[in-house]
């Protein structure tokens, strides 16, 4: 969905993402995006300004292309809540073109596989990312959430409010990695567990 909104969400880290996909099945959702390969390119100033404001500024491709701006998240929230602008653009390089004329650079990649579902008036997305498998649910609200949470028997407790970027951030200190970018290529070979992601898995609960 495009515009400005809050946008309110939690992750949450699975170990068996095919049994979570089945649950939904059950319960009716519905499917609103197939599995999808999905690029995002995060900008910022060279002196790093949203980043120390804790605001995101991206360029997503999937089966299309949008320009998003993300607000600093509220921490005394349930959940992630933070301002997020959101427009569809036509072409990626002409928009990433015109970003860094006004000053912006692209600092890091990350990529994931994402499929979407609707249930309980929330958005439920099954995101494969290079470092595991893990289940995005946005609404409307906090009570939401943890309403389709619980419908699809995910443990609440467990649940994260970071983003993959900082996650990824995280891991790459825990496990001394230089990688610039969160990237399939770039994790070939490296197992990474929820124990060092500092996760549970939600849905063994």
């Amino acid at each position: 969905m495009t515009g400005n909104k809050i946008e309110q969400e939690v992750k949450f880290y699975l170990g068996k993402p095919a049994q979570l996909e089945e649950r939904l099945n059950v319960l009716g959702a519905d499917l609103i995006q197939p599995r999808t390969y999905e690029r995002n390119l995060r900008l910022d100033t060279p002196d790093r300004r949203l980043s120390r404001a804790f605001q995101v500024l991206r360029l997503r491709l999937d089966a299309k292309v949008r320009l998003t701006f993300k607000g600093a998240s509220d921490p005394q929230q349930d959940v992630s809540a933070r301002q997020e602008i959101e427009v569809a653009v036509s072409d990626l390089k002409a928009a990433r073109e015109i970003l860094e004329a006004l000053g912006f650079e692209v600092i890091t990649v990350y990529e994931k596989y994402r499929a979407a579902y609707q249930l309980l008036n929330c958005e439920v997305s099954l995101d494969e990312m290079p470092f595991g498998h893990f289940c995005e649910i946005e609404g409307p609200d906090a009570d939401s959430i943890h309403a389709c949470a619980l419908a699809l028997g995910l443990d609440w407790e467990s649940r994260s409010k970071l983003s993959y970027l900082a996650l990824f951030a995280s891991l790459k200190e825990r496990l001394g990695l230089a990688m610039p970018a969160l990237t399939f290529e770039a994790f070939e070979g490296i197992e990474v567990t929820p124990n060092i992601l500092g996760l549970n898995p939600s849905d063994l609960a």
